[in-house]
């Protein structure tokens, strides 16, 4: 035996929201002014819903229309259908404001803030939630579709790269760096006035203390590609989560660091940290662009994307 199909109300939001005007005003004409439809259309609205409703809410005595005792809980439920349509309208413009944005570490501290200031100043009641963590975290919360769009500084590797879309954005360089006149560099390094920085050899280098990033960090993939490969016996001191931890370790003198250079970049123009230059050491990367294949790219999405790509 086939179960019956339901079907759907015909009712229509038009339907409501003439009787509630018709209730509200007291009369079909000066619901017709209000809503900026025809009397005969009003009229017609009416005696539909009614007919879908298999009752009268309105007797008419003359010209007149008097409620009908159907009409009040009608009247109560037909504010709230129509208050719920207009929070679901709403909640449409909401999500079209909305954006979702992951950023690794040094992204999200040191370059998003200015790319956000760009779009707010394009869009000022945008409304964005951010996600700020290491490149696998934010990469792993692409892959979820928790996220519109990720801006990263390690190859993001998600697992399943089909889904994912990644694009190169633009180059950055890590800095090995210490404090000014730091006591590991007395003795082993020579300073370059041309070059503003000192210099070391690797062997140098694998000798002192280095402070360096956790796994899974843009910036530790960096190093341990690049770095510290080539120095197999280096003492590094440990990982550290966050690169402003390890640029105060730093300034405090407990070893030498390897940062972004838009991390130090402040401290390095007051001459508070110095940079070290290791000859053979190339330590430039690039940042990414990640995002779902499936998630959706609303308006304000393309706007983000159009600030990047000029930046």
């Amino acid at each position: 035996m086939k179960k019956s199909v339901q079907t759907l109300p015909k009712i229509t939001l038009k339907q409501l929201a003439v009787f509630v005007s018709i209730y509200q005003t007291g009369s079909t004409s000066r619901a017709s002014e209000e809503m900026h439809l025809s009397q005969s259309a009003v009229s017609s609205a009416l005696t539909e819903l009614e007919s879908r409703l298999q009752m009268p809410l309105f007797e008419r005595v003359g010209r007149r229309l008097n409620q009908h005792p159907n009409a009040h809980p009608i009247y109560i439920q037909a504010q709230a259908i129509l208050g719920q349509s207009l929070t679901l309208e709403h909640y449409h413009q909401y999500q079209a404001g909305q954006i979702h944005i992951g950023a690794s570490t040094t992204i999200g501290n040191y370059v998003l803030p200015s790319l956000l200031g760009k779009l707010y100043e394009a869009l000022p009641d945008a409304n964005v939630d951010m996600y700020i963590a290491n490149t696998q975290e934010v990469v792993s919360e692409v892959e979820q579709l928790n996220i519109d769009i990720a801006l990263v500084e390690g190859m993001p590797r998600p697992i399943d790269m089909k889904a994912i879309e990644q694009r190169e954005w633009r180059t950055d360089t890590l800095m090995i760096f210490a404090k000014r006149d730091s006591k590991w560099l007395k003795n082993v390094s020579t300073y370059s006035q041309d070059k503003g920085c000192y210099q070391l050899t690797i062997n140098q280098l694998a000798q002192l203390p280095l402070l360096v990033r956790e796994a899974g960090s843009g910036t530790r993939q960096i190093i341990d590609e690049q770095l510290l490969k080539y120095l197999p016996n280096a003492e590094v001191v440990k990982a550290i989560h966050q690169s402003e931890a390890i640029k105060h370790m730093v300034s405090a003198d407990i070893g030498l660091g390897c940062l972004s250079q838009h991390v130090i970049e402040s401290e390095l123009a007051t001459d508070k940290l110095v940079q070290v230059s290791v000859a053979g050491i190339d330590l430039s990367r690039t940042w990414w662009l990640v995002w779902h294949k499936a998630r959706h790219q609303s308006p304000i999405w393309q706007t983000f994307i159009d600030i990047i790509q000029q930046d």
